[in-house]
Formats: C-alpha cells, sequence, structure tokens
C-alpha cells in the first residue's frame, strides 16, 4: 500500500538542510564560519542549505560545530514497535 502522504527523500533532506539552517541563523553564524568550525567545505555547506545533499559524516560535523550531536546521537533511538512480533524478534 502506498503512503499519499509519505515524504520522499529530497523533502526529508531538504527538510533538516532549513531547519540547521534556521539554527545556524538564530547561532548568528555564517556559513563561512560554519565551514571553519566544522571542517567541511563551505561549497558543501552551500549546497547542503539549498538542496539538502550532504554526506553523513559531512552532516556529522556540522552538528558537532553547531554543539547539536546529541540530536544526531539520537536518530533512530526511539523507534516503536509496529507489532508483538517485532517485540519478539528483538528478543532472539
Amino acid at each position: 500500500m502506498i503512503d499519499i502522504e509519505q515524504k520522499t527523500p529530497i523533502e526529508i533532506n531538504n527538510g533538516i538542510a532549513n531547519r540547521l539552517k534556521m539554527i545556524r541563523k538564530r547561532y548568528k553564524i555564517s556559513q563561512k564560519e560554519l565551514s571553519i568550525r566544522s571542517g567541511v567545505s563551505f561549497g558543501s555547506i552551500k549546497r547542503f542549505e539549498q538542496t539538502g545533499e550532504i554526506s553523513l559524516l559531512s552532516l556529522s560535523k556540522i552538528a558537532i560545530a553547531l554543539e547539536l550531536e546529541d540530536e544526531l546521537e539520537k536518530l533512530f533511538s526511539e523507534v516503536p514497535f509496529m507489532s508483538i512480533e517485532e517485540v519478539i524478534n528483538e528478543q532472539s
């Protein structure tokens, strides 16, 4: 069954990029300064904010530079079980 409300990977990535861009601006950090702090190239940061495209390693570096590594580490940590079978499988 297809969920018509399900977001595409591009939509998800753009949402993440937009949230990080808002945080960067809230902290009053330029793209150039974030590049220096994170070790991610200026071009990669600019592309990420425009397209949502970035490597996981670079995303981690940006999260650390913005002191958001805890948020990234929580990713997928609280996924609810969808069935009793999943609970049983995890215990196996």
